[in-house]
């Protein structure tokens, strides 16, 4: 069966995000006022052939912790999406 995933990226707690701290500080120039704790990352889209739901998450986790992401200061979560 074909499945389509979606990977998470983001820092892990205590991470400087840099990026996150610099779209934050802009909001307010922008009109966006009370938006605080912003955090940047990423997201991929993908298909899955795998038996079953469970294999196809372990495939996506395991390919999210060796080629997308950088697990020393990144974590990865995987969950099923829908393509449009």
């Amino acid at each position: 069966m074909k499945f389509s995933l979606i990977v998470d990226v983001s820092l892990r707690e205590g991470i400087a995000d840099p990026e996150g701290a610099t779209i934050e500080r802009a909001l307010p120039a922008l009109g966006f006022t009370g938006v605080t704790n912003v955090h940047a990352g990423k997201s991929f889209r993908l298909d899955v052939e795998a038996p079953d739901e469970a294999a196809a998450l372990a495939k996506a986790t395991a390919l999210a912790e060796r080629l997308l992401s950088n697990p020393v200061i990144e974590n990865a979560t995987a969950r099923l999406g829908q393509r449009s």
